[in-house]
């Protein structure tokens, strides 16, 4: 059963300009491992946490950093839930999560389905 489906578009040079204007928000939105990659794949995960709280219903007080991005052996990119966010999800039923991650043309989308 599908509990929720989030989507989320970012342009990627003004996410890029946000960084450069107000570095400590890579700190914020991101863990020490998503951190340090290139913009396009910080836009994808930005994309990605914020397409996860929507499916999510956008409850109040999700922590950046408790729906981490992180790629398997594969490339096929997946969330490492913990704290906030797993909660909201355990409280809804979530059973999986499925992420899926694009970045062309200047944008970088993230597409997100939760399953119970």
């Amino acid at each position: 059963m599908i509990i929720g489906v989030g989507i989320d578009v970012v342009e990627i040079s003004r996410f890029v300009e946000s960084l450069d204007r107000t570095p400590a928000l890579r700190t914020k939105l991101f863990t020490p491992a998503e951190g340090n990659l290139a913009p396009q794949s910080l836009a994808a995960r930005f994309a990605a946490k914020e397409a996860i709280a929507k499916a999510l219903g956008a409850p109040a007080g999700l922590g950046w950093h408790d729906a981490e991005v992180v790629r398997e052996e594969s490339g096929r990119p997946r969330f490492v839930l913990t704290g906030t966010v797993l909660a909201a999800a355990s409280g809804l039923g979530v059973g999986a999560t499925h992420l899926s991650l694009s970045h062309d043309g200047g944008i970088a989308t993230a597409y997100v389905v939760l399953e119970g």
